[in-house]
């Protein structure tokens, strides 16, 4: 990171602003601005008259959002002084100026995302198995609520074979060739097993024996999402060496947890779900508690927060905690019964100055300030920058209990909509979708080409997008470029108090010097 100050100057420029500049104000700091390009990954801390005259040299969007709104840049209209040749030369040198045409950057930035895609799709593949679509709750927010609650899907509800599951596994070896995966190194594969409910007690054989046979083919990984209801079934498969992570969602305490997570017959979850947790816990398996979230339970979080230290799990460090928003998939209610995540970031932070619990609850985008974090202490160059939003669009392969292929969890169970299948002895045929799927990059729309935030977004959840303009080659920007702006200052401002502490600032101290 580099400080950029303004010396009036004669000397002429013929650059123009790249397209990609992201403006990032710093709280109680008038005099600064923090620059951020949107490809080359540059972060620089600069003088408000060098933005400002930055901000003056940018041609206005030609695009705007499908879903929320382009940030309205608070150094419009101010009045600025050209900088000098040298700190022009370095704004050069990091991208924010160019003599590219906005045709031409926006042709570049197509290249860049390409070759960033293609090394996206040569990474080892991320399996996911589905032994079962049957679950034992009934959330009514659920995506696959229909597949248990009407009797047209009841052929799903099957749990897996062995002679299925030999199948999947036959296919790793082919699926990992279409990814130029070289078979003789060394890597570990990751599996999630996923749902429906996963780890019900009707599924342990299953389960158990796809680790086993997993575990004979090389290293590998294993995680679940699940809701943990019946874990203690799984009490010996937990641990490092077996399951080793699980998400598992409590959306409030006791009396909110149990309106919304009910089994067939309108009984609760709570109970059976926490003694799970504690038992994963104790088991060392890195649990994640996911909470979604809309308007109806958020006040309750504070009280979820007290829950988790009052029984201990806030004091594992293999416990974390997130809020997620809810979709609504159902037609549950209408917007303003829900939050998307720059509503619902702020109305978490909005609680924690009265709840100390709180602290144990990561913040929406906790992910994303770690990151920048990386940068500011130099132990990262650059942002990692994505050519798509997830897994559905690089390599993720998603198997059901029939042997059929999907890419995105929110799109299973219909074989109108699946990749591909595996073939008896472990052939991969996969269709024309699964191209369909593995296309969609911020370059295959025209509102994400000319996004600056493109890189940092991947272009939002192609499901969602889907839902808001009838195509999956949109975007859904979920007010990422608010979000990023917000959470890239926030995180600057506690580096530079050092608010990590002595070690931190310690190990951090030259560079603040530099910019402070």
């Amino acid at each position: 990171m580099e400080v950029l100050d303004s010396v009036p100057v004669t000397a002429q420029t013929t650059a123009r602003a790249s397209s990609y500049v992201i403006y990032a104000d710093l709280p109680g700091n008038r005099d600064r601005v923090l620059l951020v390009h949107g490809y080359t990954g540059a972060y620089d801390l600069v003088s408000r008259n060098v933005a400002a005259y930055l901000r003056s040299l940018e041609q206005s969007p030609v695009s705007k959002p499908l879903y929320g709104e382009w940030l309205p840049e608070e150094l419009d209209g101010e009045t600025s002084v050209k900088p000098s040749e040298g700190t022009l030369s370095v704004l050069s040198r990091r991208g924010y100026l160019t003599t590219k045409t906005r045709e031409e950057e926006e042709a570049y930035f197509v290249r860049h995302v390409a070759a960033l895609h293609a090394a996206e799709l040569r990474r080892l593949p991320l399996y996911v198995i589905m032994p079962t679509y049957d679950c034992n709750l009934r959330c009514a927010y659920c995506f696959q609520d229909h597949m248990r609650t009407d009797t047209r899907y009841n052929h799903l509800l099957r749990t897996m074979s062995r002679s299925t599951a030999d199948r999947i596994l036959a296919s790793f070896p082919r699926i990992e060739e279409l990814h130029s995966i070289d078979p003789s190194a060394d890597f570990s594969r990751m599996f999630t097993l996923f749902g429906g409910e996963p780890l019900l007690r009707q599924s342990r054989p299953v389960v158990e024996y796809i680790i086993g046979k997993a575990k004979s083919m090389g290293r590998a990984t294993f995680g679940a999402i699940t809701n943990a209801t019946e874990l203690e079934w799984y009490a010996d498969l937990l641990g490092p060496d077996g399951i080793s992570w699980l998400q598992i969602t409590l959306d409030g305490p006791r009396e909110q947890h149990d309106q919304r997570r009910v089994r067939a017959d309108r009984s609760g979850s709570f109970d059976e779900t926490s003694a799970n947790i504690g038992l994963a816990l104790e088991r060392g398996v890195n649990v994640n508690i996911r909470m979604n979230v809309d308007r109806s339970n958020v006040g309750m979080i504070p009280e979820l927060a007290e829950h988790f230290a009052s029984a201990g799990w806030s004091s594992y460090p293999n416990f974390s905690s997130y809020v997620a928003p809810v979709h609504d998939y159902n037609d549950l209610g209408t917007r303003k019964d829900f939050f998307n995540s720059w509503e619902l970031g702020q109305a978490i932070e909005a609680l924690r100055p009265e709840h100390p619990a709180m602290r144990s609850v990561n913040p929406v985008d906790s992910g994303l300030a770690m990151r920048v974090r990386e940068i500011f202490y130099g132990r990262q160059s650059a942002m990692p920058e994505k050519a798509s939003f997830c897994g559905a669009h690089k390599g993720m392969y998603i198997f059901d209990a029939f042997g059929d292929i999907y890419s995105c969890w929110d799109r299973t169970g219909d074989k109108n909509i699946r990749i591909g299948t595996v073939g008896e002895s472990g052939q991969v045929e996969l269709n024309a979708l699964n191209t369909l799927w593995r296309e969609r990059t911020v370059a295959s729309n025209k509102t994400c080409r000319s996004c600056r935030f493109a890189l940092y977004c991947g272009g939002g959840c192609a499901i969602l997008a889907e839902g808001v303009s009838g195509t999956m080659f949109s975007n859904h920007c979920d007010a990422f470029g608010k979000r990023f702006r917000a959470k890239v200052a926030d995180t600057y401002v506690d580096f530079a108090r050092g608010a990590h502490g002595a070690s931190v600032r310690a190990e951090g101290a030259a560079l603040q010097e530099l910019v402070l």
